[in-house]
């Protein structure tokens, strides 16, 4: 996600937190559509579109076709009314959604590979043939995996807006130069190394990060 985009979809939550404010729009209640939100924030309807989705990960709205887009009651799920009520009203440094995704990174990189079941799955073997043959790998199709493998439906969906809130950092494919942080991390994986597994992924996300190879 570009700065630009995020600067957008900041934009787009924030007039829907003021809207809900203004209007007192409480549990069940009906949010302008998203052809009326482009035209309130003079912004295209797909970064609306994008922004809702997201909104509707963590479970603060919910679509019903045909119907519209309506406010839930997220005060329901505790972890969930946590990271929203942060969603919702803070405008603070992206650096503490960083900080907040990488804590489900590494919780779900430490479940799957201490499971004998989970690390054991095709996919990683898959993977790592695939960045020895083509010498790269989508970044978030390894991420997306370990979060879905580590079987945390709630986690996902948090992972999935924090992902979308902050700097993007696992846009496109791999490059050369980060390609031993990911075969190192798949490798351990496989292997069932938790440790080296954290170290992998630490080494990559310091790469991505600097834009350098961190040794």
């Amino acid at each position: 996600m570009t700065n630009q985009t995020t600067k957008m979809y900041l934009q787009i939550v924030r007039e829907l937190r003021l809207l809900i404010q203004k209007e007192n729009i409480r549990p069940g209640g009906k949010l302008p559509s998203e052809r009326e939100l482009a035209e309130r924030l003079q912004v295209g309807r797909s970064s609306v579109r994008e922004a809702l989705r997201s909104l509707e990960l963590l479970g603060l709205i919910e679509t019903r076709r045909g119907e519209g887009t309506f406010l839930t009651d997220f005060r329901k799920h505790k972890l969930v009314e946590v990271l929203s009520t942060f969603i919702l009203q803070d405008t603070k440094t992206v650096e503490d959604v960083h900080i907040t995704r990488e804590i489900h990174e590494k919780e779900a990189i430490r479940i799957v590979v201490g499971s004998t079941k989970l690390n054991q799955l095709p996919v990683w073997g898959s993977l790592l043939l695939q960045l020895q043959e083509e010498g790269t790998i989508v970044r978030e199709d390894l991420i997306r995996e370990i979060l879905i493998s580590s079987n945390n439906r709630l986690a996902l969906k948090m992972w999935f807006l924090l992902k979308q809130y902050g700097d993007e950092p696992f846009q496109g494919n791999s490059e050369i130069e980060e390609n031993h942080h990911i075969q190192q991390l798949l490798m351990a994986i496989i292997d069932g190394e938790i440790e080296q597994a954290i170290r992998s992924y630490t080494g990559w996300i310091a790469w991505l990060s600097q834009g350098r190879d961190i040794t």
